[in-house]
């Protein structure tokens, strides 16, 4: 008989070492809970890093996909479909951008953010328009061009060169960002909310000082919502719960509820600078993805189902400061909606074995925060039972 410890020595020997291995082997999922080989029951507060936005095998996503299989899953991105249609007439509608590119994941969304800003600071300001402010503590993705206003790039140079023209302000100081334009700042690019950087969003006040100031220098505004957009805040669109609209926005995640789908959003000005030849993709847009990505728009438009995501939020923060208070295991709290960061006095790979074998499965942000990303169909009973998952494991984490 194979063991879970067998399947996990075979892959590590197969796949480049790109994550330390866990120790259980996941079987399925089934809304807010996943199950592993062994039938251990976890309730599911990683959902991928904020992905699987509607839970593991909801109804209406797993019907999309077994009718969409049968008709047609791929075809080239030039040919319409009705597919295509739908999804995109959905996100435009429910938005403030007028076009929208399909890509395949957060990093291909934030590739071709970035191209379109800089074909269109070339076309508009000059071929030396070319630079880009990016953030401290921020995470774009892996790809060169997401890698590259990733701080991360620093402490990896063996991957250089990196983009040249990239400068780094500081999270929410607005004159650490004056000081940086010039003349050859193409565009700024930020997350609403932080996500590797410790789960720490933006003060609507920034995001303001920071739309005036792109607006007064004719600088593209990008927003990187592949965390933290739909539904995860509460909103449709991270956006919207700051009352800033960006240029463009960078979208995946949750966007496909597990499917691999992702999207770049624009505004008609910033988008008119992709035209025919300078982008393209194999399987963005393919109608398999659009279909699933217009069912779980669909699924978040209904009645009730963002309020749904600020009680729990509102409960889930509650409950955390609750056990702050009680006892000295919590040391700050952060976030927005159902992103969640939580610090304590623990080394945060063992508080996160702890919680996996007492039933949660969280991942980590940053060096040392713990981060929740439950799904967003979860209810008051999930809620309390992360809870008391978390306030008990962290009393054994003193023992």
């Amino acid at each position: 008989m194979t063991t879970a410890q067998d399947i996990i020595a075979k892959t590590e020997s197969l796949l480049v070492s790109t994550y330390n291995a866990q120790p259980v082997v996941m079987d399925r999922g089934d809304g807010v809970y996943a199950y592993d080989t062994d039938g251990k029951k976890y309730l599911d507060f990683a959902a991928g890093i904020a992905v699987a936005s509607l839970g593991h095998a909801h109804p209406k996503v797993l019907k999309t996909i077994n009718e969409q299989t049968a008709r047609m899953m791929t075809c080239q991105a030039s040919y319409a479909t009705k597919e295509k249609l739908e999804a995109a007439e959905l996100l435009i509608e429910h938005s403030c951008f007028d076009r929208v590119y399909f890509s395949n994941s957060g990093t291909e969304s934030i590739e071709a953010s970035l191209k379109c800003a800089h074909k269109w600071a070339y076309e508009n300001k000059g071929p030396h328009c070319n630079e880009i402010i990016a953030f401290h503590n921020s995470f774009h993705g892996r790809t060169y061009g997401a890698a590259s206003v990733t701080e991360k790039r620093n402490s990896q140079p063996f991957f250089e060169p990196y983009l040249p023209g990239i400068h780094f302000a500081t999270f929410n100081e607005i004159d650490s960002v004056k000081d940086l334009i010039s003349k050859k700042t193409a565009a700024i690019i930020i997350e609403p909310v932080q996500g590797e950087g410790g789960l720490t969003p933006a003060s609507s006040g920034f995001l303001i000082a920071l739309r005036a100031l792109c607006d007064e220098h004719n600088i593209c505004l990008i927003f990187d919502e592949v965390q933290a957009g739909f539904g995860r805040l509460g909103t449709l669109h991270a956006y919207e719960t700051f009352g800033v609209e960006p240029d463009i926005a960078a979208w995946a995640k949750g966007m496909g509820s597990g499917f691999p789908v992702g999207a770049m959003a624009a505004k008609k000005p910033f988008a008119d600078a992709i035209t025919v030849g300078t982008h393209g993709t194999t399987y963005g847009g393919n109608p398999l993805a659009c279909a699933v990505a217009a069912t779980v728009i669909k699924e978040m438009l209904k009645k009730g189902f963002l309020d749904n995501v600020k009680t729990m939020s509102e409960h889930l923060f509650e409950g955390l400061q609750k056990i702050q208070r009680d006892s000295n295991k919590i040391t700050e709290i952060r976030g927005k909606g159902l992103m969640i960061g939580v610090d304590t006095p623990f080394e945060i790979k063992g508080l996160l074995k702890k919680l996996q074998s007492n039933g949660l499965m969280a991942t980590q942000a940053g060096k040392s925060t713990l981060r929740l990303t439950p799904a967003l169909i979860l209810n008051k009973k999930h809620a309390n039972e992360a809870l008391e998952i978390i306030e008990n494991t962290l009393k054994e984490m003193e023992e």
